[in-house]
């Protein structure tokens, strides 16, 4: 070894324990939020978790609108998530007109048809709804959607439906040795080792199952949702409709944060740009405080989105008027189950066991027609019902006043 080299290698080892003293000391940043904001954020504020930067709601647009897909996790119940979920629908619509879609959650691929006939305007909303199964599927309030589903229709934006149907999710509640070669025909390609999915999945539903086989399950089903969404993701913007198209999709926060859900399945199909948008409450009144999830997330080693809206923990403005019953549809008629007492039904004369004929001399064929029927109604209408009891038909009119009482209720 030559002689130069060797004083410089005795000279590192005398000094190597120095040299360590003096290194920095290891950072302790959270990986979810690598720069901390300069500020506590405010309802509105719009933060760029990666950087630690605020910044405006059109800097934000522009942005997110660069990528082929935008993911919005969403809020089910919060109307401050659907109206983010609007303005990113029209950013992209403004920059790629006649070259957009939207995929939801909401709807399965089963539903296309119905969705199809939607935003080409051969459906009226209660038609809509009703084909759709909008109530038995979903079972959330339509006019959290309503504004994002008009919107798609004005715009002619596809509207594609992204879920599994309960066909496939019956498949996947059974053990996997057990199905069938055309059950597992029929499955997306399924990605069961995802670490962070696995982890997620366990503290969400750890506390509510029993035992390990319990937990495979809630695994398999979830992972079913996110393989299916983005199976339907990637085959849209590769066919000849969609190659062209960006595309909004909107789920669950769970299924878009952290990027691990529908985001990575989809580029592991597709690898194509995409940003993460996403929205947290700060605000959150007495009366949602029992629907949040009383779980511990895990620490993820990732930022859940590239930018996240704060918002307040909104609800929908509360139904004025409500005829206060309870319906049961029973061999093809919709029977009055209960009446609530103090109720527009009980001081107008309806009685448990009646049977609803006609609204306002509209059929009555299902519990859509009386609960449409009564969203349309304000304080100081009045409507004609006819129902039969006991065999015999009777009219009834009613005139509807706000309740002392105005909870808000699946019911009309």
């Amino acid at each position: 070894m030559p002689f130069a080299l060797r004083r410089v290698l005795l000279l590192l080892l005398v000094l190597s324990p120095f040299l360590g003293a003096c290194a920095a000391p290891a950072l302790k940043a959270d990986p979810e939020l690598p720069y901390p904001p300069s500020r506590q954020p405010e309802v509105g504020d719009i933060l760029h978790l990666p950087t630690g930067l605020f910044v405006s709601e059109s800097r934000m647009l522009q942005i997110a609108t660069d990528s082929r897909i935008v993911y919005v996790g969403e809020t089910h119940d919060n109307p401050a998530s659907h109206r983010l979920q609007l303005h990113i629908l029209n950013a992209l619509s403004e920059r790629y007109p006649g070259r957009v879609a939207l995929g939801m959650e909401m709807f399965t691929s089963e539903q296309q048809t119905v969705l199809d006939r939607w935003t080409a305007g051969e459906l009226t909303e209660r038609e809509f709804l009703r084909k759709a199964g909008w109530y038995e599927q979903w079972k959330m309030d339509f006019d959290l959607y309503r504004d994002i589903l008009l919107f798609a229709r004005e715009r002619q934006i596809p509207v594609i439906g992204l879920n599994a149907g309960e066909g496939l999710r019956a498949i996947v509640r059974k053990n996997p040795e057990e199905l069938t070669p055309e059950e597992q025909a029929r499955l997306p390609e399924m990605d069961m080792s995802d670490p962070y999915q696995r982890s997620l999945v366990k503290s969400i539903y750890g506390g509510h199952v029993q035992g390990e086989a319990r937990l495979e399950s809630f695994l398999r089903i979830q992972t079913l949702w996110d393989e299916t969404m983005a199976d339907n993701v990637a085959r849209f913007l590769e066919s000849p409709e969609g190659e062209e198209r960006h595309m909004m999709v909107m789920a669950g926060g769970n299924h878009i944060r952290f990027g691990f859900g529908i985001p990575r399945r989809v580029f592991r199909r597709l690898p194509t740009s995409y940003t993460l948008v996403g929205s947290k409450e700060i605000i959150i009144p007495e009366e949602k405080q029992k629907q949040l999830m009383d779980v511990e997330i895990p620490g993820f080693p990732m930022p859940p989105y590239d930018f996240v809206v704060f918002t307040a923990y909104e609800s929908l403005e509360k139904q004025k008027v409500r005829l206060g019953v309870m319906l049961q549809e029973k061999d093809g008629s919709v029977r009055i189950e209960k009446v609530l007492p103090g109720s527009v039904a009980e001081k107008f004369g309806v009685q448990a066991g009646d049977v609803l004929v006609s609204f306002d001399g509209e059929p009555v064929k299902d519990s859509l027609d009386v609960i449409y029927a009564v969203k349309e109604k304000q304080t100081g209408d009045r409507a004609v019902l006819e129902i039969a009891r006991d065999g015999v038909q009777k009219t009834l009119e009613v005139l509807f006043v706000t309740p002392i009482n105005n909870e808000e209720s699946d019911n009309p």
